[in-house]
């Protein structure tokens, strides 16, 4: 993640605010209103290359200008289907522009370890592979970073880096498989067109990768489509990684080479502390030692209320539906439960089976505030483990990741 000022732990107003746009003003300060665009938002170095982004992000809260970042307000994904317009935002680099972008002569390449190199073009890939498309979980590792106290560097994601629209693309899988993947295969090594911010063409800006293990799952896709439609250029455009389940680092935009290796993939955003977490627990401000920082892979059990929106007034003694999404990395969701008392007592909600691997389940729950008053509804996943969302941040950790903390929301009963 970038580095980003360092940020204090948060008091319960700042913690509700961010939940939705009741407080967002107070969050983003006057100079990062509702965006349709990005180019002017750019610092000058950027613009250019953010030139024609495409996809209409009005409404998402600006984390960062250079690279660009945007997170989603918690209603604005009340969804099932989470629009491309509302699917947040997170870059490492520089995109290349459209007009840098010719799609008849993007190409793949998937070399390494495999008995038959490839370079496919993406007509290559819908003519030659299987096309699918599932509704599938993305979400960055790092969202929830603004709760931990001491706070970590980098966006100071609240609940909003998370979406789980339909892609459509081929089976990851199935080109490894048609490549020939040597028994001495470990690891994948992601390449991709965006440039580093210093604009030095010899440094990645991102560079991850993943155990062949986890490659070989057949819910990983190489998409070119959100919901039927081409992705906007900020999330991908015009060929990407779709690695659900797992930190979204790892769905590789501007996708054009695929490197397959005998070794865990040492590249930019893969050593040090980046996406990686203590191997035991440590006491909050603790320095750890990099020797003893592991890889993040599936991400934890969260939940999310999408609506009402925090802030929302209610009648009292009359029947509300609190309703939102569910979903558990490479787990599923096995029950759900909603608090109106703050955590004293807990509501079972209905909760939907995924619509396929990796889709979040949606859930829905009615309410009665049994008086006018101030109310907070808490929302609490469990997965198929058993394993369910902590009231406080978890696990602190030096980079801010991982925080599957219970969202709540603010309701005023009037």
């Amino acid at each position: 993640m970038s580095d980003d000022k360092q940020s204090n732990g948060p008091s319960r107003r700042s913690l509700l605010a961010a939940s939705g746009s009741v407080g967002l003003a107070g969050i983003l300060g006057s100079g990062s209103s509702a965006l349709s665009g990005t180019t002017e938002i750019l610092s000058p170095i950027g613009t250019a290359r953010a030139a024609n982004a495409g996809g209409d992000k009005t409404g998402l809260t600006l984390l960062n200008d250079r690279p660009v970042n945007m997170e989603t307000p918690a209603h604005l994904l009340d969804d099932k289907i989470t629009p491309a317009g509302r699917l947040f935002v997170r870059n490492n680099g520089l995109p290349p522009t459209m007009a840098e972008i010719d799609e008849s002569n993007w190409t793949l390449a998937i070399d390494g370890l495999v008995d038959k190199p490839l370079t496919l073009t993406i007509a290559d890939l819908k003519s030659q592979f299987e096309t699918v498309t599932l509704q599938l979980q993305m979400e960055c590792g790092g969202n929830g970073r603004k709760f931990f106290h001491p706070g970590a560097s980098g966006n100071q994601w609240t609940f909003g880096a998370i979406g789980c629209p339909e892609w459509t693309g081929v089976r990851l899988a199935d080109i490894l498989k048609a490549a020939g993947v040597k028994p001495d295969a470990v690891y994948t090594a992601h390449y991709s067109a965006d440039m580093h911010l210093t604009g030095d063409p010899e440094k990645d800006a991102i560079s991850r990768g993943m155990p062949m293990e986890k490659a070989m799952d057949p819910n990983n896709l190489i998409a070119w489509a959100i919901n039927g439609k081409d992705m906007p250029l900020l999330n991908g455009h015009p060929l990407r990684l779709v690695v659900p389940g797992w930190p979204g680092s790892c769905s590789q935009k501007w996708l054009t080479r695929i490197s397959i290796i005998d070794k865990v993939h040492d590249g930019a955003k893969m050593t040090g502390t980046a996406y990686r977490v203590p191997a035991y627990p440590v006491a909050p401000g603790t320095e750890v030692p990099e020797e003893d920082m592991e890889i993040i892979h599936s991400l934890p059990v969260k939940s999310l209320i999408t609506f009402p929106e925090t802030g929302t007034r209610i009648s009292p003694r009359q029947q509300t539906e609190i309703r939102g999404h569910a979903w558990a990395g490479d787990r599923d969701v096995s029950a759900m439960h909603v608090s109106t008392d703050f955590g004293r007592t807990w509501i079972e909600a209905a909760l939907d089976p995924p619509k396929n691997k990796y889709a979040w389940q949606h859930w829905r729950a009615d309410i009665t505030l049994p008086q006018a008053g101030y109310y907070e509804v808490w929302a609490r996943a469990t997965d198929s483990e058993g394993e369910m969302q902590p009231a406080l941040p978890p696990g602190w950790n030096p980079k801010g990741y991982l925080n599957n903390m219970q969202h709540r929301i603010a309701l005023f009963g009037v």
